[in-house]
């Protein structure tokens, strides 16, 4: 179970996905686009860090927790390296860690929320766990589907979203990203009474 909540330090929200303007639409990288939505939310910018990240860091409403916000530059598969380097610069637990990435085996227009556990098959995920040593963070999961057909996994991820599902993305991130602020700020129960009650 995660720890009783810590008012001390800031939240380190991490967004995976793959670098460059090639991949950035892509349902791989739509946890960097819930991190998108985030700053946006704070009127934070994302600069470049020692951590081989960008980062933004600041509160997302007045008085509210103090975030974090990170994309690594790495490619999804060694994601790992740039969130120790950040848990260490920040000096933060990974019970403050707040990681969020796509997921296939949750509809898409999903939101599921969990915390420590094993990947799941999600090599991202997975290598974070390998590199920090521990997979006792919170995951904050965006749905993406399986893909139609004989289509395989990994080529569903690296395409865009298709029409229809870009008319409800918008949704999706704001549920994603209002996600990660209730988890900052009222606890993970809460978050999972919340999202995982509404489908």
């Amino acid at each position: 179970m995660p720890r009783p909540l810590d008012t001390e330090g800031p939240w380190l929200v991490v967004g995976l996905g793959n670098p460059g303007p090639g991949y950035a639409a892509t349902r791989h990288n739509v946890g960097q686009m819930v991190l998108d939505e985030l700053a946006e939310r704070g009127r934070l910018t994302f600069k470049t860090h020692k951590t081989n990240a960008t980062v933004a860091e600041g509160r997302l409403s007045p008085g509210g927790p103090r975030f974090v916000l990170a994309k690594p530059n790495t490619f999804m598969n060694v994601s790992g390296g740039p969130v120790s380097q950040l848990l260490r610069f920040y000096s933060l637990d990974a019970s403050r860690l707040i990681v969020v990435h796509d997921e296939l085996d949750i509809p898409f227009d999903t939101v599921r929320l969990k915390y420590g556990g094993g990947h799941g098959g999600h090599n991202g995920v997975r290598d974070i766990i390998k590199a920090i040593g521990t997979g006792d963070f919170t995951r904050v999961r965006v749905g993406v589907g399986r893909p139609p057909g004989s289509q395989a996994a990994a080529d569903h991820v690296l395409k865009a979203f298709g029409s229809e599902e870009r008319k409800n993305l918008p949704v999706l991130l704001a549920d994603a990203a209002d996600a990660v602020e209730q988890i900052a700020a009222e606890g993970l129960t809460a978050a999972q009474n919340r999202f995982h009650a509404a489908r």
